[in-house]
């Protein structure tokens, strides 16, 4: 069993930002007056949102409904090959959530006791190479104005909170540690992931877990499912009782579930004046009971909207 340790904008994209004004295509405001988030989302047009790829979507159902998650190919594509292999197969089924560490992850897969054999991973990859992060070039990265205390920049790629350092030649980019990340655990030796064992971050999002090991995905839906998990009392959050654990009842792709029995999403796109201005929205609310806007917000603490298409 793995354990886990613990483009940039134009002058006139910028002055549309900060005035929470946007191109007429992308359903932004084009007025200085005060727009809430759910008003800038109200303007939104269709093409303001996006709907994810099937074949990156996870459903895993667990008693008390679904949890939807998008893998990131662009970041981790072996990884991400070998996870719908997983799910091709069945790897999850009937096994749980052993571990919920608080103010950390949750923790799945297939927990057996030191020595045991573990459940066959079939066609799937005993061994991946370790995908910590990529290069930036070719990466359509939207930037935050806001420093990042993590990297020399922090911002969105196709969706998912990112962060990148092309200083000095680096040229690497890699998933951020918010909020309802998906990561593969692994042992000491950075190679020693391969999909199996997964968390999801559900405490403050630990920033130092970034570059040491393979991020593979996000929670769109259903995050309210994991962070409610019982505390496991064991060392790092394990369950020492087995009847605490939560049972899977299957993981699969999207792609492989009918479509009547899909959920349907779509997510807000991260690349518009409108995402910019909601942005701005929740960096400096201006809202009656706020007395000072912060005028900052961090990387983390953006929450990328998920809606149900409207009916039409």
């Amino acid at each position: 069993m793995r354990q886990l340790p613990r483009h940039a904008l134009s002058a006139t994209l910028a002055a549309c930002v900060l005035a929470l004004a946007g191109c007429a295509t992308s359903g932004a405001p084009t007025t200085t007056e005060t727009r809430s988030t759910q008003e800038l989302l109200d303007a939104s047009t269709p093409a303001d949102w996006r709907t994810p790829d099937p074949a990156n979507l996870l459903y895993m159902d667990v008693d008390g409904g679904r949890v939807v998650i998008e893998l990131a190919p662009a970041f981790a594509p072996e990884h991400v090959a070998n996870i719908r292999t997983l799910a091709r197969g069945g790897f999850w089924n009937g096994l749980t959530l052993y571990r919920s560490q608080d103010n950390f992850v949750v923790q799945f897969g297939d927990v057996t006791e030191e020595g045991a054999p573990g459940k066959p991973i079939g066609s799937a990859r005993a061994k991946l190479p370790a995908e910590f992060d990529r290069a930036s070039a070719g990466l359509a990265f939207h930037a935050l104005p806001d420093a990042d205390g993590w990297a020399a920049q922090a911002g969105f790629a196709d969706g998912f909170p990112a962060a990148r350092d092309d200083r000095n030649g680096a040229g690497r980019a890699w998933l951020a540690h918010c909020y309802g990340t998906l990561g593969a655990g692994r042992d000491m030796a950075p190679d020693s992931s391969n999909g199996t064992e997964l968390y999801i971050v559900t405490g403050q999002s630990p920033r130092q877990l970034d570059r040491n090991i393979t991020t593979v995905g996000r929670v769109l839906q259903g995050m309210e499912l994991l962070s409610v998990l019982p505390r496991g009392t064991g060392p790092l959050g394990f369950y020492e009782d087995p009847t605490q654990r939560t049972p899977i009842r299957r993981i699969r792709l999207a792609s492989e579930v009918p479509a009547a029995e899909r959920t349907p999403l779509q997510v807000l796109r991260t690349d518009t004046p409108l995402f910019d201005a909601v942005v701005e929205s929740r960096r400096n609310r201006r809202d009656d009971w706020y007395v000072r806007p912060a005028g900052h917000i961090d990387l983390c603490n953006i929450s990328v909207p998920v809606r149900t298409p409207p009916a039409g």
